[in-house]
């Protein structure tokens, strides 16, 4: 059945649209409801409707390449799902399931063309909402690029973990190698030339060891920062893959819907111009 007017005013899709535009979308649109755990749609089923959240919960899924389900969104009241593949005309690429008892607005490709046919203002003011989330997202998307990946993992960094790296940065530097140097020669001449005050004489038995423990320990502390490192190499290869991934899915869904409508206002103005 169809709507009132005034409930097509908190979906922010149609936020700009005047009265007569409102009245003439809810002669279109129906209201439909959906019990507890009813399947909306479902992947691969043809995408010829829309829907809007009025009241309830949806939760709208995919699947992965391991075949696991993975939520894409729980839209919000005034929300919208399945527009993509509606304006598209192609079939579903996620499945839409009503969580609780849901109460959405069913459109299709002919409301929005009767909307433009009759208002073709309406689409201008369309338009404008789809840039703003068209700004949005790039803020979204900027937002996620600028996190740094070092800062994240110093915030989660142990004591233990510090220290490891402090070792690794001071054991691969020229310092450690011109101080182990000057300690050695330190060491071996007193043990040479101090004859009656020697306490590791030559071969330096007890160097030995203290150099075997030193490299025991040392190892296992730099391949500990190594770890570390690597860790933090594939924390930024998954954020620029994040990014790169919800940058490329935003645009092209945006692009999608903007070259629809533009199209369609193309149509109307077409129209219009023949019927002169």
């Amino acid at each position: 059945m169809p709507c009132e007017p005034e409930e097509l005013r908190h979906v922010p899709l149609f936020e700009l649209l005047d009265e007569e535009e409102l009245a003439v979308l809810a002669a279109q649109v129906d209201i439909k409801h959906f019990a507890a755990r009813q399947r909306i749609f479902k992947i691969g089923e043809p995408g010829n409707r829309a829907y809007i959240m009025m009241s309830g919960k949806v939760r709208v899924t995919t699947v992965d390449e391991d075949q696991q389900e993975v939520l894409i969104e729980e839209p919000p009241h005034g929300g919208f799902f399945g527009f993509a593949s509606m304006l598209d005309g192609t079939p579903h690429q996620s499945a839409a399931m009503a969580v609780e008892e849901t109460v959405c607005l069913e459109l299709d490709r002919h409301d929005i063309a009767e909307l433009l046919k009759r208002k073709p203002m309406a689409g201008l003011d369309m338009l404008t909402v789809l840039g703003r989330q068209f700004h949005a997202s790039q803020k979204l998307i900027q937002l996620r690029a600028n996190r740094n990946a070092n800062v994240m993992i110093d915030e989660e960094t142990t004591w233990g973990e510090r220290v490891a790296d402090a070792v690794a940065r001071f054991g691969g530097s020229w310092n450690f190698i011109l101080s182990f140097i000057a300690v050695l020669i330190v060491y071996t001449s007193i043990n040479i030339f101090a004859k009656r005050h020697t306490w590791d004489p030559y071969p330096f038995i007890l160097l030995n060891l203290f150099l075997s423990m030193l490299a025991a320990i040392q190892a296992p502390v730099i391949m500990m920062s190594q770890n570390r490192q690597d860790t933090k190499d594939r924390l930024r290869s998954e954020l620029d893959f994040d990014v790169n991934r919800r940058a490329e899915t935003e645009i092209q869904a945006l692009s999608s819907k903007l070259n629809l409508i533009v199209d369609k206002i193309a149509d109307v103005e077409d129209m219009v111009r023949a019927a002169r």
